[in-house]
């Protein structure tokens, strides 16, 4: 299964939600925004959301500074 993250074409073995994708990704979850298909998503929404062959995911690092 193929899926768009961030622009870049990633391929994937078998169905994967996307909090799967962010722990393959090794990102924190609590760092990081996720639209999907152009939806933003609540962190609560990640276990049961199931990605399909050409789905477009969007990650965004949250960093804070001063």
């Amino acid at each position: 299964m193929d899926i768009l993250v961030n622009g870049e074409n990633r391929g994937f073995a078998g169905p994967v939600t996307v909090e799967e994708l962010v722990l393959w990704l090794a990102l924190s979850p609590k760092t990081v925004l996720i639209e999907h298909n152009g939806l933003a998503l609540r962190r609560d929404e990640w276990p049961g959301r199931a990605l399909s062959e050409g789905d477009r995911i969007e990650i965004v690092r949250i960093v804070a500074g001063g």
